[in-house]
């Protein structure tokens, strides 16, 4: 069974190969269209050297003295003549493969009919099955003066190379992108896998510590219940505050191990149908009781009908508690409003207080991991940063969205919206 590293690993994999064989079906349609291009511009050669070549000239005046082997009206040898010819032959039909847009490597031959071979490039001209040869018939004084049908054929060589170097704009660049992609997306899954790694090992040792805490913090809580059974009337607030305190602590423990095995996969979530009418009415009465005690002014509003989700009832529980603790922390005189309404087949919740607000930057980055906004310097109330980065994991869980309005100095809103499985 494939790991998902390993996915990974052979997508990319895949990808490269994939890219290779399109870079080369790109490099074979190219040298295709190269060759297509070069014949083209041959013909257009052949006709210009063919024409030239038929006419009575300094150039096939000298070629057919040559032929002839005569000299009588030159005053040099027979050997400087052919010499002579070849090389003005050369430099005649490198002008014209020029003029064309041609300039590979070429050899030549001047023959007849009946394979009568009169002269050729420096170079042995060579035929083959890596040969490309271009006949051009002679017409006009060469066949006449000789009697014979004259033909002088062109060939090219290596072509491969040649067509390669006309295309090495194209191919040079995206072999050179394509390696630079390739070593971009190994850095990338390099520092993914040592990230992975890192937030694995991280949170390894966060469970670690968090259940060695939770031993002592359990010891503190049974040594205040066992002192509050014979503390004095005066030293009772002290015991009070230990086992509120204790459990503050153990209230934040269970919250870093609930966030941190949910990020490591370990804890699935289990999804029931239900009615989260009933639990929100439930928690809203319950913090209403709580609020009393802390004065803090807190009025909920709940829509009539059912709440019918495919939920975590734990969790989400946990995401309103949040929220409403929250919202209760960060004025001097709290003021909490919840409402939950339906609306286009979704259940909104929506949480609202009068605290000191939340900027457009901190907005950004509210919800990260560890992230607490500040008040000037300080942080004016405790916390991990750990709260909102929870609540927002599990809505994306439920398939939900939750989205913050705020000002500041007159208070945030939070709504959090599910997918109702039953609008009714």
């Amino acid at each position: 069974m494939l790991t998902k590293r390993n996915l990974y690993v052979f997508v990319f994999a895949v990808s490269v190969v994939g890219l290779f064989v399109v870079q080369y079906q790109y490099l074979r349609v190219g040298l295709g269209l190269a060759r297509a291009q070069f014949s083209e511009k041959m013909d257009g050669a052949r006709a210009n050297i063919g024409k030239e070549l038929s006419e009575f000239n300094s150039l096939t005046y000298t070629i057919g003295n040559t032929i002839r082997k005569d000299t009588s009206e030159v005053k040099i040898g027979l050997d400087s003549l052919q010499k002579a010819s070849r090389f003005y032959l050369n430099d005649y039909i490198s002008y014209q493969l020029g003029v064309s847009g041609i300039d590979a490597p070429f050899t030549y031959s001047l023959f007849t009919r009946d394979s009568t071979e009169y002269f050729g490039s420096a170079k042995q001209h060579l035929r083959g099955e890596d040969m490309l040869t271009y006949p051009i018939k002679i017409e006009g004084y060469l066949p006449e003066l000789l009697q014979k049908e004259v033909i002088l054929e062109l060939g090219f060589q290596d072509l491969n190379k040649y067509f390669l170097g006309q295309l090495k704009g194209l191919t040079i660049p995206s072999l050179i992108f394509l390696v630079a992609i390739i070593l971009v997306v190994i850095w990338v899954l390099r520092s993914f896998y040592w990230q992975s790694s890192l937030i694995t090992t991280t949170n390894d040792f966060i469970n670690n510590l968090t259940h060695e805490l939770k031993t002592p913090v359990f010891s503190i809580g049974l040594a205040s219940k066992i002192l509050e059974e014979d503390v004095t009337e005066a030293k009772k607030p002290v015991v009070e505050l230990i086992r509120r305190e204790t459990e503050r602590l153990k209230g934040h423990i269970d919250k870093v191990l609930e966030l941190s095995s949910l990020e490591s996969g370990r804890k699935l979530m289990q999804f029931t149908e239900l009615d989260f009418r009933p639990v929100l009415l439930k928690l809203c009465e319950d913090f209403a009781l709580l609020a009393k005690h802390e004065n803090v002014d807190f009025g909920y509003q709940l829509q009539e009908g059912p709440f019918s989700l495919r939920a975590e009832k734990f969790h989400l529980e946990n995401v309103i508690g949040n929220l409403l603790e929250n919202a209760k922390k960060y004025s001097d005189d709290p003021v909490v409003r919840l409402e939950a309404y339906k609306q286009k087949g979704r259940l909104h919740i929506s949480v609202s207080d009068n605290g000191q607000g939340i900027s457009k930057e901190d907005r950004k980055k509210i919800f990260q991991k560890y992230y607490r906004v500040k008040n000037g310097n300080v942080h004016k109330v405790k916390g991990h940063g750990l709260g909102l980065s929870y609540v927002q994991k599990i809505v994306r869980m439920h398939r939900g969205k939750i989205t913050v309005d705020s000002k500041l100095g007159e208070g945030t809103t939070f709504v959090v919206s599910l997918k109702l499985t039953n609008n009714g």
